[in-house]
């Protein structure tokens, strides 16, 4: 069997990443040997890649890589829900002392897996699991969105954004996402009302889609600010603000005055804690479930990058040419 294999190894911050040869791991019990087919980007990655993300507690050298999609090589002692052959995906390492999926080999935790949707090819796939994982916390797990209820998605057209608005739909809410004027069409496209936020008011936007009464659910993907502006558009009594990005000093009034209320997410914690793993794992199912019935889909960029092509890759992202989630594919 072949001892080594191709990764993109980090030895230093802001750095170039080069593909080099490192050991090919094994299947520990619990574990699943993955053959990767696909990485998804995030902007974490590039975070980490600069040494400007403490909170993902990676140290030199690393292999970066959150997102996976690929193909069962073996499985550990005790595994019994995958076989080889399987195609799989999950939010699975980069992070911590977890491997990442920028390798040719990845051995993960099968708790964090699924089986991949049958519907979509290894590059969709990747481009999935944080995002998805993301606005399923917050909408399901932490506001338990039901039909009929307002939902406001701040960041509409970004990679949380997007999918949190197909979830909302999917529960039979009505969805609303802000963006610029330039993203309209992304946001109407996936079935939410566009809000204008460089043009309209928070007081503006609440009076007319609510009727001053406020969103029951407010998805805050961008911080800042926007988490402040998030705590004036919540309901009265029944407001829920949710936030993947709730880092910085804010005022609790605007949201106290409401009786509303406040979630924080950390989609990282059950990676770094290996507390919860098994809920990312059943989450990802649901992803694929609703991937198979037509109801998400995720906005892909349409350029090819191969392992060799990383810091292109990472490049499109910080530059803002990418339209869409940006994927490694792994040869």
């Amino acid at each position: 069997m072949e001892q080594n294999m191709k990764a993109v190894v980090m030895r230093a911050f802001s750095s170039s990443l080069a593909v080099s040869d490192t050991a090919r791991p094994q299947a520990a019990a619990g574990q699943v040997l993955v053959r990767v087919k696909a990485s998804g980007v995030n902007p974490l990655d590039l975070k980490i890649a600069s040494g400007a993300a403490d909170h993902a507690q990676v140290t030199l050298p690393a292999i970066l890589g959150i997102d996976l999609a690929g193909i069962v090589d073996s499985v550990g002692e005790g595994v019994t829900g995958f076989a080889p052959g399987d195609e799989v995906w999950g939010m699975t390492g980069g992070v911590g002392k977890l491997q990442g999926s920028l390798a040719q080999y990845a051995a993960v935790d099968a708790d964090l897996l699924a089986r991949k949707p049958a519907s979509i090819g290894m590059r969709e796939a990747a481009a999935l699991p944080l995002v998805f994982i993301t606005a399923w916390e917050g909408l399901v797990d932490r506001a338990r969105i039901r039909a009929g209820q307002k939902v406001l998605v701040h960041g509409g057209a970004g990679g949380v954004g997007h999918i949190a608005v197909q979830i909302a739909r999917a529960f039979g809410a009505q969805a609303y996402a802000t963006g610029s004027a330039s993203q309209r069409a992304v946001i109407e496209g996936y079935g939410a009302v566009f809000i204008d936020y460089e043009s309209s008011s928070v007081d503006d936007y609440v009076q007319q889609h609510t009727g001053g009464a406020g969103f029951d659910i407010v998805f805050d993907t961008v911080g800042g600010a926007t988490l402040d502006a998030s705590f004036r558009a919540a309901g009265r009594y029944h407001g829920h603000v949710v936030s993947a990005l709730g880092w910085g000093t804010h005022s609790l009034a605007p949201l106290s005055f409401r009786g509303a209320t406040y979630s924080g997410i950390f989609t990282l914690l059950p990676l770094l804690s290996g507390e919860g793993r098994a809920n990312h794992g059943a989450i990802m199912a649901e992803a694929a479930r609703l991937v198979d019935a037509g109801k998400i889909k995720v906005l892909l960029d349409d350029r090819h990058y191969g392992l060799h092509g990383v810091d292109q890759a990472h490049a499109a992202m910080r530059n803002r040419t990418a339209r869409g989630k940006v994927v490694v594919e792994v040869a």
